[in-house]
């Protein structure tokens, strides 16, 4: 089965027409892209968008063939004109599947946002799943198998995907195609980077691929520590390059510092960290971070925030802060904890995403308790990137890739 894009961007295309952001002003030459339109072994296509058949044109192909136009979610704005030759477009109602004479079959699926979804089957069994903007599948509860492509709007709604992995609709080997692109992700690297991370990619307009043919899908990183300083936006990376994946464990080691009552403020970070994370997310609450890393029943990735607040804690038990202590056996304990939990994401075979400040940049602490800290945090920091396939570093809301 042959799919073309005629198109990748959102509805208004990319740039936005007036639009004046950065985004919009820098997606040029293959950055750019036209309304989502795809057209199927030249007979079907999904979604009529103005200048189809000259974008159909400029890929080497003709709409002369279509006999089928299905339209996915509602257009705003005056009505598209029909090319001369193109059928009427239509919708085919939820749960219904529409038999086509070249062989091809259309099943539509339920969506929870105004659209429809369409399961395209091709004469040779390959299957292919294609989502309206904004979208994501309703009633997916029962087992399916992997389908062979999936297109849809990764960076608008990312959960979809992970709906689709609890179901078994997407596989190792599934080709995620991300459409719908608009001005939210800045093109070029920073896009690639964004995708990738939920295990999808985007090509230009006019990009032609055989659907079941294996690409070079990208591999979703094992271990990626994501570093950055205060209200970087570093733990909102960290969470973004899980939300495309079900049941993720976050494992909070700040816990509640004692409770809400004694440290209010504390409790509102806590709040508002939870109200980001996706309602299928599990949470811990604890810095027993080995016996997570071990396990080898549950294996959900696991997002650690933060390492610097496990740092304190481990501190804490081998009486870190007293002088006296610390020499008579505290820095060798820390050390200890510090190489069993490295050792740990070692041989981790689970997903890991981890946050950890970045302190050693700034103003030198007062205290010799202070100055402990921030080198022991430098020490951890460090030999946990090395075990990281990825490393960030996050500032002022902006991913740097140290590794990876």
């Amino acid at each position: 089965m042959e799919l073309t894009l005629l198109g990748t961007g959102g509805p208004d295309g990319l740039p936005r027409p007036d639009c004046p952001c950065a985004a919009c002003a820098t997606a040029l030459g293959r950055d750019a892209r036209a309304a989502t339109a795809v057209l199927i072994d030249g007979t079907l296509l999904l979604d009529l968008t103005p200048g189809a058949a000259f974008a159909a044109a400029r890929s080497g192909h003709s709409l002369g063939g279509v006999r089928q136009v299905l339209l996915s979610h509602p257009h705003d704005g005056p009505a598209v004109e029909v090319p001369a030759g193109l059928p009427q477009p239509g919708r085919v109602p939820d749960g219904r599947e529409l038999a086509l004479m070249s062989g091809h079959r259309v099943r539509a699926l339920a969506l929870d946002a105004p659209g429809t979804g369409y399961e395209v089957t091709g004469p040779e069994g390959e299957r292919l799943l294609y989502l309206p903007p904004g979208t994501a599948p309703a009633g997916l509860d029962e087992p399916r198998a992997p389908y062979e492509m999936v297109l849809a709007d990764v960076v608008g709604r990312p959960d979809a995907l992970a709906r689709l992995r609890a179901a078994g609709a997407i596989g190792p080997t599934t080709d995620v195609l991300a459409v719908h692109l608009d001005h939210d992700v800045f093109p070029g690297p920073e896009l690639v980077r964004r995708l990738a991370a939920a295990g999808a990619r985007a090509v230009p307009d006019g990009t032609t691929l055989d659907v079941g043919t294996y690409e070079d899908v990208p591999d979703v990183p094992r271990r990626t520590l994501v570093l950055g300083g205060a209200r970087s936006g570093k733990s909102v990376e960290a969470e973004r390059r899980l939300e495309a994946f079900p049941d993720v464990l976050y494992v909070a080691t700040g816990g509640t510092r004692g409770g809400a009552a004694k440290d209010p403020e504390w409790a509102q970070r806590v709040a508002a960290h939870r109200e980001r994370r996706p309602g299928s997310w599990r949470t811990a609450e604890t810095c027993d971070l080995v016996p997570l890393l071990e396990d080898r029943e549950d294996t959900a990735p696991l997002l650690v925030d933060c390492l610097s607040l496990w740092l304190t804690y481990a501190m804490d038990e081998v009486g870190a802060w007293d002088d006296a202590e610390w020499a008579g056996g505290g820095e060798k304990a820390l050390r200890e904890k510090v190489a069993g939990l490295v050792d740990a994401v070692r041989r981790a075979r689970r997903t890991v995403v981890a946050v950890s400040n970045e302190v050693g940049s700034g103003i030198v602490p007062a205290t010799a308790s202070g100055r402990r800290y921030r080198d022991e945090l430098g020490r951890l920091n460090a030999a946990f990137a090395a075990e990281c396939e990825h490393v960030l570093l996050v500032v002022a809301g902006q991913p740097l890739a140290l590794r990876g």
